[in-house]
């Protein structure tokens, strides 16, 4: 047996790969670079048929990959089936269970002894997820110092405890303050982490580092000319450049990176709509829909939710709250932000009549999913509402948890001051407690760390799912 490429593992025999009619590692390979996970699937599946391992994990990647509950509990199955033999497994199910929402105890301590095993086993990206662990959960390994565990792992020369330690920037809400460790760090690790090349276009985009940002961005592309870098990587670097939040942006640099690469990698169709979307300058809506078309036809669930979102505001079209709605619910299984506009539907009355519940059930899930602006929408809903019985405890629950975002609209301050003014002290106490629970459901991790789910599911520059 070969080792397989970096990007899943797979291993076959020398002579299968090159018959005649039998599956194809290299082509399934390609393919999963392009975004073409079916052709991938296919050649996959008919290596797992015939009982290859390691061809399983790589199905379970992929189903991993959708984000689909039901997929997503198929593929932690695959992982546990061959976590005895496969050091790719073990590092898999220990990224899976480090990644769950709300692990048990249990789940946490078998993480790490995954994730510790499969790195004693030589696999990659394993430090990262058990950083991840240690700093999100301290109460189960009370013994464990992150930081210190960070700097053994760089003292000894692992790259990727660089990554680790922006994590913990990340999710300690530090990141601006150590810009220039970032910078550093990322440029240590860049040729074995590609997805530095994000962090260091993020780096110099709030710096406004102009030449910096442009032999980054050619050093980036002779990368993927060559096949360092695969071409999602690109794409993530494009969507920097377009993201108004992170400083003055570049929009037509990032308008031809992503259309050079949108024929191969489909992905980016629904990138370049987005950047449509937000700036119309660089197209009509013609071309955008255009791009959404493709996207769509390539089962890109992105493209299902710009386009309700489109329907939603109508700001470039007529508003149509019946096809935002249809757009949305495609969405909605790996989508969170889906939830939040289906919420706003449902709350608004925007099908003919509020529909409270909806409205609950799909906020809920978007704020649980880190949905900054779900929350004000939950307390709007509770305090006085269209369709629902004011609940003055449920609003100040999520008032609360509204005003704990990063930088508060002053509409969300203005809700909290009335309600602090209205409960009575059982009602406050009562909020108190369930604000609590609310607060232990949706876990310790700061919503600042996409690090950590960008990193985690990057391996070897490569990899898009675990």
């Amino acid at each position: 047996m070969l080792p397989g490429s970096a990007l899943l593992g797979l291993a076959v025999a020398i002579g299968l790969a090159g018959c005649a009619g039998l599956p194809d590692q290299r082509l399934a390979n390609e393919a999963l670079k392009r975004g073409d996970t079916a052709l991938a699937q296919q050649n996959y599946q008919q290596l797992a048929d015939l009982g290859y391992t390691e061809a399983q994990v790589g199905l379970a990647d992929i189903q991993v990959g959708t984000r689909d509950p039901e997929q997503l509990r198929q593929a932690e199955a695959t992982y546990r089936a061959a976590a005895d033999t496969s050091p790719r497994a073990q590092a898999r199910l220990g990224r899976l269970l480090a990644l769950k929402p709300h692990p048990t105890e249990a789940e946490q301590r078998e993480a790490e002894g995954l994730l510790k095993k499969a790195f004693a086993n030589g696999e990659g990206n394993t430090l990262t997820p058990l950083a991840m662990l240690y700093l999100q959960y301290p109460n189960t390994f009370p013994g464990v110092n992150a930081q210190e565990k960070i700097n053994q792992w760089q003292a000894a020369g692992y790259a990727e405890a660089n990554l680790a330690q922006v994590l913990v920037y990340r999710i300690q809400g530090t990141y601006d303050q150590h810009l220039d460790d970032v910078e550093n760090l990322c440029r240590k690790a860049l040729n074995v982490a590609d997805v530095c090349y994000v962090e260091l276009a993020t780096v110099y985009q709030k710096r406004q580092q102009t030449d910096r940002q442009q032999a980054l961005l050619a050093q980036l592309q002779a990368a993927y000319a060559r096949g360092a870098v695969p071409a999602m990587r690109v794409d993530a670097v494009a969507r920097v450049l377009g993201d108004a939040t992170l400083g003055q942006t570049d929009e037509k640099t990032a308008q031809a990176m992503l259309e050079k690469i949108a024929p191969v990698y489909p992905a980016s169709w629904v990138s370049l709509a987005q950047l449509l979307y937000d700036f119309p300058e660089l197209g009509d809506v013609d071309k955008m829909m255009e791009y959404l078309d493709k996207g769509r036809n390539a089962d890109q669930p992105r493209a299902e939710l710009l386009l309700g979102k489109v329907y939603y505001e109508g700001k470039l079209v007529l508003p149509d709250a019946k096809k935002a709605e249809q757009h949305l619910k495609a969405a909605a299984p790996t989508q969170v932000s889906a939830h939040y506009y289906l919420g706003q539907i449902y709350r608004r009355g925007y099908l003919g009549e509020p529909e409270p519940q909806k409205a609950v059930d799909n906020l809920l899930v978007a704020a649980r999913g880190g949905q900054a602006s779900a929350d004000f929408a939950l307390a709007q809903l509770y305090s006085g509402g269209r369709g629902t019985q004011p609940n003055p405890v449920y609003a100040y629950l999520f008032v609360q948890l509204a005003k704990a975002q990063p930088e508060p609209a002053q509409p969300v301050l203005d809700l909290a001051t009335q309600l602090e003014t209205t409960l009575s002290p059982d009602q406050r106490a009562q909020a108190q407690q369930l604000l609590q629970q609310e607060q232990r459901v949706r876990g310790a991790m700061n919503q600042n760390s996409s690090i950590a789910l960008q990193t985690l599911e990057d391996e070897d520059g490569e990899d898009k799912s675990l």
